[in-house]
């Protein structure tokens, strides 16, 4: 699975500049035991001057996909290739059962992404193959102005292993790049969503995908978990 979705050899190149997905398109109900309806800040400036009436359940929508730039600029041989790739993930909180306000976007997520893939092949015993290794430069960003302005730039670090065409294990470490105090309208974030995660996949079978998902920011007693269930739709 890793070889294919990063296109680590010849045998699974879709070309250059061709649109591939990247995080599963999500179309879902989504609530919560309680909504922040007037955000504040650890910046004075990014503190929200008005309360919004808004409903707890929301329709989430996510949109992602990439392109591959370059391919094979420091490792070109017959059964591996590195590469740069474009990401872009969008992730939209929809108020559509509020018909009071209209049904407004609550928040959009934009999230562009580049990333270098070294690819490899090194067995580690019991079946299991270290197969990716990436950099990324990430940025994200809710697209509004102050006072409602959230946005933050990061780079990461991730490895990839596989078990056959069963169990996949990916790692993320990532660093959050520094701004000024009047400019950081996202104090903290890192506390908060966490400074890495480690994800477990497992391929049921052909149509059925599970995935485990733990983050944590190492030492402030903060941290999320996720379980996600995709199913292939037809055949």
């Amino acid at each position: 699975p890793l070889s294919r979705f990063w296109e680590l050899e010849p045998g699974t190149d879709c070309g250059l500049y061709t649109i591939r997905g990247y995080r599963p398109m999500s179309l879902m109900v989504a609530t919560g035991t309680n909504m922040n309806r007037l955000p504040t800040s650890a910046n004075p400036a990014n503190d929200a001057t008005r309360y919004e009436p808004f409903k707890n359940p929301e329709m989430f929508v996510q949109l992602s996909v990439r392109t591959k730039m370059a391919q094979g600029l420091l490792v070109n041989t017959p059964s591996l290739r590195d590469s740069v790739w474009f990401g872009y993930t969008q992730r939209s909180y929809w108020q559509i059962f509020n018909s009071k306000l209209s049904r407004p976007f609550r928040n959009t997520d934009h999230e562009p992404e580049v990333t270098y893939i070294l690819p490899s092949d090194l067995s580690l015993g019991a079946g299991w193959r270290y197969r990716v290794t990436g950099l990324s430069l990430v940025h994200q960003s809710n697209g509004q102005s102050d006072p409602l302005s959230r946005s933050w730039n990061r780079w990461y670090l991730m490895t990839g292993f596989e078990l056959d065409n069963r169990w996949q294990l990916h790692a993320k470490a990532w660093q959050r790049i520094r701004e000024s105090a009047e400019h950081d309208d996202n104090p903290r974030i890192q506390d908060y969503i966490g400074r890495g995660e480690v994800k477990l996949g497992w391929n049921v079978n052909a149509q059925n995908y599970l995935g485990f998902t733990a983050r944590g920011s190492l030492g402030q007693g903060r941290g999320s978990g996720r379980v996600e269930w995709l199913r292939t739709l037809g055949e």
